[in-house]
């Protein structure tokens, strides 16, 4: 049998083209054409050893690797999309104790569909929300990318619930902590928000 062979996620030529390059065109052009390239390769490969190297790439290379590609996309696009679900992937796994907590909270305090959406187990812990990363993340590979984004999307709303919750709870006793998690939560509830568009657009088949 011959040797197995991890295939290359990009074309050289795709990060030999942005570096040393500030050119704002070419630097949206590259973006898009790797998002695309990516997206294809792995949903075409239908393979599952393809799709599990794809969700781990951060593990391996550090999110750096994809910033350089994907961070300056606009929101409202597949890079901006891909890169903030790689973020709320490289989030949960960074502190899944804190965000398990912060996550319970939230599903305790909203009251919307959002928890439901997520489709986390209840009580969520630490491993369960690792676990649902990953399944999120999975999902934007090899199944509907508007449901993964649309889950993605309300992970975080449920999570900026439970961070402001929190927050409120530590003002008096500790304020540092309360603006640390208030800011969190604003940043998170801007990504629900963003996520939640370019669900939209997927599902609408213009997410480009």
């Amino acid at each position: 049998m011959a040797e197995f062979r991890k295939p290359a996620l990009f074309e050289g030529h795709q990060f030999a083209a942005f570096t040393g390059t500030e050119d704002p065109a070419v630097v949206m052009r590259v973006a898009h054409e790797t998002a695309r390239a990516l997206l294809r390769r792995v949903r075409d490969a239908d393979d599952p050893d393809v799709v599990e190297r794809v969700v781990h790439y951060t593990d391996e290379h550090g999110i750096d690797a994809l910033a350089e590609l994907w961070a300056r996309s606009a929101p409202h696009t597949l890079p901006g999309a891909l890169w903030r679900i790689y973020l709320v992937r490289v989030l949960i796994h960074q502190d899944p104790e804190g965000i398990a907590v912060l996550f319970q909270r939230g599903t305790e305090r909203l009251a919307t569909i959002d928890p439901l959406v997520v489709g986390a187990p209840t009580p969520a812990g630490p491993d369960e929300l690792t676990a649902l990363a990953d399944r999120i993340l999975r999902g934007v590979f090899d199944g509907d990318l508007g449901l993964a984004l649309d889950r993605a999307a309300s992970f975080c709303r449920v999570t900026a619930s439970g961070a402001s919750s929190v927050a409120d709870d530590r003002d008096g006793s500790d304020p540092g902590r309360a603006s640390e998690l208030t800011r969190r939560a604003l940043r998170l509830t801007k990504t629900a928000d963003e996520l939640a568009v370019c669900a939209r657009l997927a599902h609408d088949g213009a997410l480009d």
